[in-house]
């Protein structure tokens, strides 16, 4: 069983990891002038900090269900 330690430093790895891919993918978004940027907020930074690549891929699939 894993630590604290390193059950805490997964999970701030992940989510800061997690913030600066929500941020490229909304600079990219804005340079092809598309909508769908999401927030970077304390909801954005958990979701990606419990589930990683996936919780970036839920937070867009959520934001996309949302304009159409």
């Amino acid at each position: 069983m894993k630590n604290k330690t390193e059950i805490l430093l997964n999970f701030m790895l992940r989510a800061i990891f997690g913030m600066i891919a929500v941020f490229l993918i909304n600079s990219f978004l804005q340079d092809r002038g598309l909508q769908g940027s999401i927030g970077i907020n304390l909801l954005s930074f958990v979701t990606t900090g419990i589930l990683g690549i996936p919780g970036i891929a839920l937070l867009y699939g959520i934001n996309l269900y949302f304009i159409l």
